[in-house]
């Protein structure tokens, strides 16, 4: 009989039962697939966000006995992998945000002050990011988007990606440069405080 995980169980753990117990793997989708779906939705849309989704679980799955168990979070292993099937999809990516450029802005806000004010920022500045992201070079992109929609802290984009620290953080300020120029020398991934 097979003990269901924890909500305590590290992710290394329920890969690691995985092993013998192929349905303990469903607990990491419960867990990320959310998370996985936001960010991937955010770079190529709705529509190709569950197949990526799914795929990023299918290759996980059937590499999970190549997991290092040191590492007990295995977000950035999935946004790695989600990372690398969304670069497959980079024309599909560019493509979104060529029309986000052309869209009107959408979505729930408060109160009528609120949406004026919502609506009239992301107006202005709607067009401006997406050329700012269809323009960024894939490597400092795919680290801009891991950091501001992924919500990785730096060591996690490096694992995610296969590169060292110092490389995620020389990425993501040319790439924040190149967007905060974009901007008018706004930054939009940054929280005001």
């Amino acid at each position: 009989m097979t003990v269901p995980p924890t909500a305590q169980d590290s992710d290394a753990t329920l890969i690691e039962g995985s092993l013998a117990d192929p349905e303990a793997f469903a607990a990491l989708f419960d867990r990320y697939s959310a998370m996985l779906y936001r960010y991937v939705s955010r770079r190529l849309g709705p529509e190709a966000a569950e197949d990526v989704v799914g795929e990023t679980f299918l290759v996980a799955f059937s590499k999970r006995e190549r997991y290092d168990p040191a590492q007990r979070d295995a977000r950035p292993w999935l946004f790695g992998i989600a990372t690398k099937l969304v670069a497959r999809h980079h024309r599909a990516e560019g493509a979104r945000y060529r029309a986000l450029r052309r869209s009107p802005v959408d979505g729930p806000v408060e109160g009528p002050a609120e949406r004026v004010a919502a609506g009239v920022t992301a107006s202005a500045t709607r067009p401006a990011l997406a050329a700012a992201l269809s323009g960024l070079p894939r490597r400092d992109l795919d680290v801009l988007l891991l950091v501001a929609w992924g919500d990785l802290a730096y060591e996690e984009v490096a694992r995610a990606l296969g590169i060292p620290v110092g490389t995620v953080r020389s990425r993501l300020n040319r790439a924040r440069r190149k967007v905060r120029a974009a901007l008018g020398d706004s930054d939009p991934t940054r929280e005001e405080a």
